[in-house]
């Protein structure tokens, strides 16, 4: 998608296309809408939008702290029921390792989350899945959705005009990310390995 033609083209509605995707991908599971290219770029072209990176990052806050409200609400009332004791993928001891998951990083879990693309959609599902607490999952929900909307804005118009940061946002806030995230994957592969080694043999 060509975003900086697509918000160009729009005009005036530029901050509406900014808000209807951003708060897509945050809560309502379509995760392949281009929402940190789309804040570079908004972030890079402010000023040929006729719009200031202050709106442009408030805007896109807003739409992403309701989209991750919907997703949650969404995993609470209706998640748990997708999950069986004999389904193939969504199978009960899934829900209960999810919600130890975020018993334990939650928070960390959130805020990492909104860096990356597709993760940025399940994860308020996954939560509201898992009943993390709302009181906990709405404090959180709103630093990472700060740190992402309003990071990432800032960042296009100050770094936008380089080149290969404007073509491979993506792809350098998921590396970011990963490696913040390496300590807690070691730690749960470290603790199925344990686990696994403590079963018993049935021969």
């Amino acid at each position: 998608m060509d975003v900086q033609s697509l918000l160009e083209g729009v005009g005036p509605w530029a901050l509406v296309v900014i808000a209807v995707f951003v708060f897509i991908e945050s809560g309502l599971l379509f995760p392949f809408l281009p929402g940190d290219s789309l804040l570079v770029t908004a972030g890079l072209v402010h000023q040929s939008l006729g719009l200031s990176v202050p709106v442009i990052a408030l805007v896109a806050f807003v739409a992403a702290v309701a989209g991750d409200q919907v997703g949650y609400l969404l995993g609470d009332r209706f998640g748990s029921r997708l999950f069986k004791d004999d389904a193939r993928i969504l199978k009960t001891s899934r829900l209960r390792e999810t919600e130890a998951f975020f018993e334990q990083y939650g928070g960390r879990a959130l805020v990492l989350g909104r860096f990356v693309p597709v993760v940025r959609t399940t994860v308020p599902l996954a939560a509201g899945s898992a009943r993390y607490p709302y009181c906990r999952f709405l404090p959180w929900n709103l630093l990472g959705a700060f740190l992402w909307a309003v990071g990432v804005t800032v960042v296009g118009s100050l770094l936008g005009g380089v080149p290969f940061i404007a073509d491979n946002i993506d792809v350098l806030l998921t590396v970011i990310v990963l490696v913040s995230v390496l300590p807690v994957i070691t730690g749960q592969v470290r603790k199925r390995i344990l686990a696994r080694r403590a079963t018993p043999d049935p021969g």
